[in-house]
Parts: structure tokens; sequence; C-alpha cells
């Protein structure tokens, strides 16, 4: 019995050690705006879902190895950065609980695996999904996390791959307005969100020397720059329009629900105050719209069935 009992904790250890190493919890966030994509696209060409249970299946094995290959490369190379941050010194590439040779051939491995699976539905998602990845672990973590204040926009254009995948992987083609809005929020989205977890975790990455711009240009600059994304944020939500004039207006409704908070909250917090509710507003921001796109897209495909 205890001999089960110990091989239980030790499968468990190894489970949890896996998920910290290829980031388990932004590959659940990042499934949200792919299986955005993935069902706009077929209710913009009504597609209906029994057409394509291979395509869609196929889109979320791919997606996830992709995205774990790009957070077990980024914890592999991160590991100077990692060790002296207090939200990422446990990591177990900083531990040691996993070897740098074991997570090398574990992202190399998801990578393959994910592009596979990704190209078993278009060959646009493979080179989408390829695209992502390459542009998450060279331009960004290899590049310009280390050297710019646009690192954040530099990532962003990686972190904002998810709905075109989805997309891609039922049809071929993302000139659409409607995922090019998804695709552009989604980049947009990523400014806001991201400097509010650099304003409050100001002095962890000015130890690491990371030159998030809140640290090298301080927080009235980081609220001047998050306020004209918020405005750009606005704008692109009518590119909804061609769709639907509902997610218009819940997009729309969302950004300046942002602004909102972003400038009343600014005169009216301290700085950490203001960075936490813009943080947690992000969320839900991400979490409200890209849920809506899915139920209005399902809601759709089923009415037209």
């Amino acid at each position: 019995m205890r001999r089960e009992e110990n091989f239980a904790i030790q499968k468990q250890t190894l489970g949890k050690i896996l998920a910290q190493t290829i980031k388990i919890g932004i590959i659940q966030s990042n499934l949200i705006p792919m299986f955005a994509g993935l069902t706009l696209a077929m209710y913009t060409y009504q597609i209906r879902l029994h057409e394509k249970i291979p395509e869609i299946l196929f889109a979320l094995i791919g997606s996830i190895f992709v995205m774990g290959a790009a957070g077990a490369f980024n914890n592999l190379y991160d590991r100077d950065i990692d060790s002296i941050m207090e939200r990422t010194k446990n990591r177990p590439t900083v531990t040691g609980e996993i070897k740098p040779k074991t997570v090398l051939w574990l992202g190399i491995s998801m990578s393959i695996f994910g592009i596979a699976a990704l190209a078993l539905t278009t060959p646009l998602a493979a080179f989408l999904g390829f695209l992502g990845l390459f542009f998450y672990v060279v331009p960004y973590t290899m590049w310009s996390k280390r050297k710019t204040i646009y690192n954040t926009e530099v990532g962003s254009i990686s972190g904002a791959m998810p709905p075109l995948i989805g997309w891609s992987a039922i049809y071929p083609d993302i000139t659409h307005p409607a995922i090019l809005g998804l695709f552009v929020i989604l980049i947009i989205w990523q400014m806001p969100h991201f400097y509010a977890i650099a304003i409050r975790k100001h002095d962890e990455y000015k130890a690491a020397k990371v030159p998030m711009l809140p640290v090298v240009k301080g927080v009235k600059r980081t609220y001047i720059q998050t306020n004209i994304y918020l405005i750009i944020l606005m704008v692109v939500s009518f590119l909804f329009g061609s769709l639907s004039l509902g997610l218009v207006l819940v997009a729309l409704l969302l950004s300046v629900l942002w602004l909102m908070l972003s400038i009343f909250g600014y005169k009216k917090m301290d700085s950490e105050k203001w960075a936490k509710s813009m943080f947690i507003y992000s969320l839900l921001h991400m979490t409200i719209l890209f849920s809506t796109v899915i139920i209005y897209s399902l809601t759709g495909i089923f009415f037209n069935l």
C-alpha cells in the first residue's frame, strides 16, 4: 500500500513539474480566444459542428502542444531572470526539479507534434502555429524582453495568434474583418494587461534588469500609453460590424469601461491599487468578450442547422 501511495505522490509531483514547465495556466487561458476564432469561422461560413470534428480536435491538440512548447522554451532561456524574481523563482527550471536538457527535448517534441497536428487541419494553421512559437521564443524571449521597453508589443504578436489559429483550422483565409478584429483586439489588450503586472512587480523586474515600460519610464508614462491603447481598442471594436452590431457594442462597452476605470482609478488610487484593478479588469474583459463571441457563434450555428 505504501509503495502505491509513493508512486501516486511521485506521479502527482511529476505532473505538477510538467504543468509548471509548459505553463499550463497560460495554455488554458489562451484556449478561450482560440475557440473564439474557431467558432466564429464556423458561424461566418455557415459550417456545422459535425462537419469539422477532426479539425476541432486537431486544432485543440495542436494549440496545446505549440503553446506548451513556447512555455518550455521560455522557461529554459529565462532561468537567470526567473531565479531573481519572486513570482518565478520556484519554477522547476530554476529549482533544478527538471533538467535543462529534458526541457529542451520537451520543447522540441511538443513543437513537432503541435505543428503536425495543426497541419492536419490546414497548412495555414500550421504556419501560424509555427509563427506564434517563433515570435515568442526568438524576437520576444531571446531579444526584446531584455533589450527594449517595447518588449510587450513584440511579445503581443505571438500572444494574439490563438484566434487566428482557430479560425484558419476551419477556414484557411484570415482576411475577414471579424477575425482581424479578434487578432488586433488581443494584440492591444496585452499592453494594459502586462503594464499592470509590471507596475505591481516593479521591484522584481528592476532587480532582474528587465526593461518593462513602468520600470524604465515610470507610472505616469505607462498610464498615458495605457489610455492610448484603450482608445485604439475602442476603435477596433467596429471591425465586428461586418458580422454583428451586438458584438460591436459588447466590445465597445468593455473598452469604454476599461478606459473609465483607468482614468478615474488613476486619480483616486495609488499606483499599486490602480494597477491591481486594471489587471483584474483585463481578465474580465478578455473572458467576457471572447466568451460572448463563442456563445454568439455557437448560437448562430445551431439556429442555422
